[in-house]
């Protein structure tokens, strides 16, 4: 196996990532493990890691690598998770794409070919463009499930908030994990000062059962990575942002007390309209 200089910038979470060091060089842990015995055998083997507070998903991990180390980012980085390889890809996909010098989304599922294959399932959400071309109609579905949001409830609000007036698309096109092959350049089309107000967005509450927006952050990070979309001037001023979220906030409780009126169908065939996420926002 040849050992590829890119560079291996891995989330961690209770798992020894030792095959994953096999294919690399160069690489850094950034774990947010809680078992006590996977951090004692990350420092008997030697292995070159940081441990940091566990916000239950690896999205945090890489945007705060890039802030700390923004003038000297390696040339082209893999952000991977510790158990990428059966959890979000097979260990032959890995094998074929780990060495890739082009901006790869780094997922495959084979077992849902067959539902997501043209004539599969006629209900799913999702659909493949190609083995790991992963595309999920923009429902924010995920936003109405176990984890909690505060700041945003729809992907739509989401897309207009980090960037102005952008196409709101029928599908959303990621891959499903987070991680990625990418050159520094893509990272650096972006400011610090981007990075860390996602962080924000993202770190209000720090455990296993994280907030909701980062869901839509996965979504959007093709975007981060390639759009040259125009990004509002909150995100990139971090006393901006500061003022604006508990409007944002505002608005996602108006939007609670919506939705759980007893009277809503009749209020709506009444002619009232769901509040506008936008309303006193800017």
């Amino acid at each position: 196996m040849n050992k590829t200089d890119t560079f291996f910038l891995i989330h961690n979470y209770n798992t020894v990532p030792t095959e994953l060091l096999e294919y690399c060089e160069h690489y850094l842990i950034v774990d947010a493990s809680d078992d006590e015995n996977v951090i004692e055998e990350l420092k008997r083997n030697n292995m070159d890691f940081i441990h940091v507070d566990n916000t239950g998903h690896n999205i945090t991990s890489y945007f705060h690598y890039f802030v700390d180390n923004y003038d000297n980012l390696p040339e082209w980085i893999a952000l991977l998770k510790g158990n990428i390889i059966g959890r979000h890809v097979s260990k032959e996909f890995f094998d074929r794409n780990y060495e890739n010098k082009w901006f790869t989304y780094l997922y495959q599922d084979k077992k849902m070919w067959d539902r997501y294959k043209k004539g599969g399932d006629p209900d799913s959400i999702a659909s493949l463009l190609s083995e790991e071309g992963y595309i999920e109609l923009n429902s924010s579905w995920y936003m109405n499930q176990s984890h909690a949001y505060r700041y945003f409830y729809n992907m739509d609000d989401f897309y207009k908030f980090v960037y102005k007036d952008p196409v709101i698309p029928r599908y959303c096109s990621f891959s499903p994990g987070g991680c990625y092959i990418i050159h520094k350049s893509q990272v650096l089309k972006n400011s610090k000062t981007f990075y860390e107000n996602l962080c924000t967005i993202m770190e209000y509450r720090k455990e296993s059962n994280f907030p909701a927006e980062a869901y839509l952050v996965e979504r959007m990070l093709p975007w981060i990575f390639t759009s040259r979309y125009e990004i509002n001037p909150w995100m990139e001023n971090k006393d901006y942002l500061a003022e604006i979220l508990p409007k944002c906030e505002e608005a996602v409780n108006r939007h609670r007390q919506w939705e759980s009126l007893r009277l809503k169908r009749l209020r709506i065939m009444l002619g009232a309209k769901a509040p506008d996420f936008w309303e006193g926002l800017v």
